[in-house]
């Protein structure tokens, strides 16, 4: 049986304006679709493109929950939970791409 990683992810703007909470399977390839915003609608319109946290789950029903759950938090709370672990608000996706071997 082939295991998966899940990813939930937080990105944002470069002026860390809006964030957009979302799940992958494959959060190298993800980023890149958000990067070179192949994909239209909120993140390619608002250039919301950095990634500033990111948590790992082993099943997909995990990280659903989890995802559910930070989309109802309220702003200040996201903010405290990515600044537990990127209080500068880094790109997180530089070395994430980097270390996966993908060129953006």
């Amino acid at each position: 049986m082939r295991e998966y990683r899940y990813y939930v992810c937080i990105l944002t703007t470069s002026q860390n304006k809006m964030f957009y909470i979302g799940i992958t399977r494959d959060l190298a390839g993800r980023l890149l679709q958000h990067k070179k915003k192949l994909v239209p609608g909120y993140t390619s319109r608002y250039n919301v493109n950095k990634l500033v946290y990111y948590e790992e789950y082993d099943y997909v029903y995990h990280a659903i929950a989890r995802e559910k759950q930070l989309k109802n938090w309220h702003r200040e709370w996201k903010i405290n939970l990515i600044k537990k672990l990127n209080p500068d608000f880094n790109d997180l996706s530089i070395d994430w791409l980097k270390n996966a071997n993908t060129i953006f």
